[in-house]
This record gives C-alpha cells, sequence and structure tokens, in this order.
C-alpha cells in the first residue's frame, strides 16, 4: 500500500493461549459479533501466508513496556531490547 515490499509473512505475537489459538484452528467458536469478523480476517490471512500467529509470554512481550505498570529494571531491559 505504501511502496514498501514485503518479503514474507508478518509475524503476529500474543499473549493470550486462547487467543492464538482461535485464530490458528478454524474449528473453534466465537461468541460475540465483533471477535467473529476479526478473528475470520485473521485465520484468512494466516491460511494465505500474509501472517503467523504466535505465542509469547506476558514477561517477554515488549507491549506489556505500554500497557503495565513495570520495575525500574524490566523497563530498562525493554528499552535496551529495542535500541539493539
Amino acid at each position: 500500500m505504501m511502496g514498501v515490499p514485503i518479503a514474507g509473512p508478518c509475524n503476529v505475537f500474543c499473549d493470550n493461549e486462547a487467543a492464538m489459538n482461535n485464530s490458528s484452528i478454524p474449528k473453534s467458536t466465537l461468541k460475540h459479533k465483533h471477535n467473529s469478523i476479526a478473528y475470520h480476517k485473521v485465520r484468512e490471512s494466516a491460511v494465505a501466508g500474509i501472517l503467523r500467529v504466535g505465542y509469547i509470554h506476558s514477561f517477554n512481550n515488549l507491549v506489556v513496556m505500554l500497557t503495565k505498570p513495570l520495575t525500574r529494571a524490566k523497563i530498562h531491559e525493554f528499552c535496551e531490547q529495542i535500541l539493539c
């Protein structure tokens, strides 16, 4: 869309095993329509090879730095990962 070539699938990591299973197991059922629409799009993209969904534990997930209170040491650890 922006003229940047994409070489291979995009990696999507979630720290919720249920979300990962719902996006990768076609037989899983969803109760809410808005979740169903979003997961169907993710499932289609995964089957088409556009993205890969994987699990990452919360302690290793860099996004946690923006959403949860952390110790100073953990913030520094995440910052080092981003800068390296």
